[in-house]
């Protein structure tokens, strides 16, 4: 949702000319420099920001996306009362407001860590009713993330798909810090066609490995899982491919290989559990949605905003560390 980082301390920049420097994809000035409208890119949280939207006549059980996420993370038994988390790339702040609205006194402090001051600013007053319990740093979250501590769990949504991304790479030729990562953890790359590589979402998975810390993940991947009953979903969409470009206002995002960064936190450890954000969500599973999808069936104000929430969210996958 909210880029959050330029690579410092990774590779990337050590071993720069202009050749490779044009080869990384970064959207922090785009953040930093200009006021950022969420509105014009369709994402989940703010589709789904509240239990009146009318995206939920989608939705089995409408609740608030944030209280969805709450509700997941205390079954997890991340929410014990005592609790630091830290969400990175907060948006307009309507995930945290979800969750607060029904585990704050499960949480004893959170953080709110922005590359763009503005959207901090959007988060501090949608979220001044837990003022006492929030703390809000404007800043890059590679740089951030290492030095923070007593932070229990980190929440990463709609945001891996804006870090640093190499692009058109050729496996005969990758950068050092690329082919490091491959080789350490064991990730498939393409032999002979060009792809992405989404380095800087591994190295988040790495730095918050280090710190011991769990984590949410969620974002347009390109190794979706297609729910079970849904196979209709697939038309059309790569199930085991790489990172795509996703052409957005003024700046572009990479679509994200999730087994890259499962493989990167059981390399350090880690437990992982993923799945589908559809099924997260409690969306419907009906022949009516079938019909709207496969018939592009959009004669009507709710048939289209189901098609354009079902055409979205079919892409997206969310992972937990533990």
């Amino acid at each position: 949702m909210t880029a959050v980082s330029r690579m410092h301390d990774n590779g990337m920049q050590s071993e720069q000319g202009n050749d490779l420097m044009r080869q990384v994809n970064s959207t922090a000035a785009f953040y930093r420099m200009q006021p950022v409208d969420l509105f014009t890119e369709h994402t989940i949280c703010e589709s789904l920001a509240r239990a009146d939207s009318p995206y939920m006549i989608a939705i089995e059980h409408p609740r608030a996306y944030g209280e969805i996420i709450g509700d997941l993370l205390y079954d997890k038994g991340l929410m014990n009362g005592n609790g630091r988390i830290c969400e990175i790339g907060g948006g307009y702040g309507n995930l945290m407001k979800g969750l607060l609205s029904c585990y704050a006194e499960s949480l004893r402090h959170v953080c709110m860590i922005d590359l763009s001051f503005n959207l901090l600013q959007r988060q501090r007053g949608l979220l001044k009713q837990w003022k006492n319990k929030i703390s809000f740093i404007n800043g890059d979250a590679h740089g951030i993330v290492p030095a923070l501590s007593g932070i229990d769990l980190f929440i990463i949504n709609e945001v891996v798909g804006d870090l640093d991304t190499w692009t058109d790479l050729d496996s005969r030729r990758l950068p050092h810090a690329v082919e490091e990562r491959v080789a350490r953890y064991g990730l498939t790359i393409p032999r002979e066609e060009l792809f992405h590589f989404n380095m800087g979402a591994v190295c988040l998975v790495e730095e918050i490995c280090k710190s011991g810390a769990c984590a949410f993940i969620s974002e347009h991947s390109s190794d979706p899982i297609i729910p079970e009953g849904m196979a209709y979903l697939a038309r059309g969409l790569s199930c085991d491919g790489f990172p795509r470009e996703i052409c957005l206002k003024d700046h572009s995002e990479y679509t994200i290989r999730f087994d890259h960064l499962i493989k990167t936190a059981a390399w350090w450890g880690k437990r992982v559990v993923t799945g589908a954000l559809i099924d997260l969500v409690g969306l419907e599973k009906t022949s009516r949605m079938r019909n709207i999808f496969v018939g592009r069936m959009v004669g009507s104000d709710t048939q289209e905003i189901i098609y354009e929430l079902l055409d979205h969210i079919r892409e997206y996958r969310w992972m937990l560390i533990l």
